[in-house]
């Protein structure tokens, strides 16, 4: 059954004491990991999250422990599922929730501009994942199915009722049966929450629903606030799947709006959580929140967080109960079962990908992928041929790129390329959206082979030019970009590893979500463009490595 909240008895409490501890840090998923959603099988444990206009989308991931991750594929995988061109990198795929039932796992989503919402099912979760069968009549964003005994129901965000909002923001939670063999919705649609906790203080956002059976109780559990830092988690329940429900009053179960914002390394914006039993028969909560570097400042977008959940006597569960702020770390009575997995998902580490016969399940193209504009070679690396398409617009660039998952961090590439002219670059692009990257590449300026710094443009369909070096008349050259917070700095070498600055104090708050708005977080890409002009040059990356060295 989909998220049973097992109530074990003092016999399994006892045996709890014995076992080992495990410590889980905070974030459990690094970087731009938005929306979570978990499911439990067996002694597993799998989670996904929101991509927007990335490919492929909705990562899929396996645990043991609640701790060590490992990625095991993607949902949407696959250009015949769907693609995004056309759409700016934060439209795409909202919210997925994951779901189990009789052997088989289904994910539902929404295809924000296009197909609106969809399920997808699977019997293995590493895929491959059918293709998407639209739910037309499912009219709003955030679905998730809930499974109870051998009926299923599809819960959602949607309109205010009658689509008269009654203030901005203003929505409401629905559900529609599910027939889940066939794919289709049964019967007629019932409203669950209008607008929130308490409608005449006039709640906004109602959204990222999630129902659950406790007892002679179901419960819903949704975000409420926006996903800003008045963001928050509140809990209903109904002794009638269908209603009503009745707030707790003393929602919400989740937030950090309240505290001090001026308290050391904070943990803000926390909601848009989903309940899971943990290895101990306990309750727990995955939700998304961001570390900001100052204010609310964060460049490295939603990531995925946990806490634990505490039964109250009169059956209300609250998440990081014994404390205000949501910890940097938690320590659980249970043992660490640690994925061989090929690179970790939280800390501090360094990677390099070689791109010596294979593209990461970690990496991402935008939009779709398409094989031939790229190859890999153990001699070359990775080719990427230089093509009229930018990141400046909304189709399919030769980009791969891989997440920022560190307030300070360092990402570099040794590029080989020899540019005909001033069109012709490739290099290294911090990206957060198509009017918000900084970009660091190898180029010609008239008779001269140069660096050169970009910067977007916010008021028209170019990059602006922020600094160039010369350089030598030869096709290699190394390059790295360098993140401290708000401060970032871009470097480059053309003998091996002998950096000389290109520049340094530039703006990294351009970067961050408060500036450029969106719900993505950066992604730290390897690129090459002709900008908009023909042409049959090549630049071939040797690597990408990436360190990310947080204080915490």
């Amino acid at each position: 059954m989909k998220k049973a909240l097992v109530v074990l008895g003092l016999v399994f409490a006892l045996q709890v004491v014995a076992q080992e501890q495990i410590t889980i840090k905070n974030p459990i998923l690094k970087g731009f990991y938005p929306d979570p959603s978990i499911e439990k099988v067996g002694e597993d444990y799998y989670l996904i999250n929101s991509t927007f206009t990335y490919f492929p989308g909705i990562p899929i991931f396996h645990s043991k422990d609640l701790k060590n991750w490992k990625q095991i594929g993607n949902v949407i995988d696959r250009p015949e599922q769907m693609d995004f061109i056309g759409e700016k990198i934060s439209r795409g795929l909202f919210a997925p929730a994951i779901s189990y039932h009789k052997g088989v796992f289904y994910v539902v989503c929404t295809d924000i501009d296009n197909d609106g919402n969809f399920v997808v099912t699977a019997t293995n979760p590493a895929g491959p994942w059918s293709k998407p069968v639209k739910i037309p009549e499912v009219r709003g964003i955030d679905p998730s199915l809930f499974f109870d005994g051998d009926k299923a129901y599809i819960i959602y965000n949607s309109d205010a009722p009658d689509f008269k909002p009654l203030y901005d923001g203003h929505r409401t939670i629905r559900m529609y049966q599910f027939d889940y063999k066939n794919l289709k919705i049964i019967g007629e649609e019932t409203i669950l929450v209008n607008g929130g906790v308490d409608l005449s203080k006039k709640p906004v956002w109602i959204e990222g629903p999630h129902l659950y059976k406790r007892g002679d109780f179901y419960y819903l559990c949704a975000a409420e606030g926006g996903t800003s830092i008045n963001h928050s988690q509140v809990i209903f329940r109904s002794k009638d799947v269908k209603g009503p429900f009745i707030p707790w009053d003393k929602n919400p179960i989740l937030t950090q709006r309240n505290l001090n914002p001026n308290r050391p390394n904070p943990i803000t914006s926390t909601g848009h959580a989903d309940l899971v039993e943990g290895p101990d028969g306990n309750t727990y909560a995955v939700f998304l929140a961001v570390r900001p570097y100052s204010g609310d400042y964060y460049n490295t977008g939603r990531e995925t967080f946990i806490a634990p959940v505490k039964w109250t006597d009169d059956g209300w569960p609250i998440i990081n109960p014994d404390h205000k702020e949501v910890q940097h770390e938690y320590t659980f009575n249970w043992k660490e079962q640690a994925e061989k997995a090929p690179f970790p998902l939280n800390g501090n580490f360094q990677q390099r990908y070689t791109f010596k016969d294979t593209i990461a399940n970690s990496l991402m193209f935008m939009r779709t992928k398409d094989n031939s504009w790229y190859s890999l070679s153990k001699q070359k690396g990775l080719t990427l041929k230089l093509r009229p398409e930018t990141i400046i617009e909304t189709g399919n660039p030769s980009f791969i790129g891989r997440r920022l998952q560190h307030l300070k961090a360092e990402a570099s590439t040794e590029v080989e390329f020899t540019p005909k002219n001033g069109n012709e670059t490739a290099g290294i692009v911090i990206f957060q959206n198509e009017k918000h990257f900084y970009y660091l590449c190898r180029s010609k300026f008239e008779k001269y082979d140069v660096v050169q710094l970009y910067r977007a443009s916010s008021e028209n369909q170019f990059m602006d030019l922020v600094i160039q070096k010369q350089v030598k008349k030869s096709g290699k050259v190394q390059l790295k970009v360098v993140a401290n917070g708000a401060d970032y700095a871009f470097y480059f070498a053309e003998n091996n590893g002998e950096w000389k600055l290109v520049k340094d104090k530039v703006d990294g708050r351009y970067l961050s979500t408060k500036i450029a708005g969106g719900f993505v977080g950066c992604i730290i890409g390897l690129y090459a463009s002709s900008n908009g002009q023909p042409s049959a040059s090549e630049a071939h990356f040797k690597y990408l490595d990436y360190t990310g060295k947080d204080d915490l």
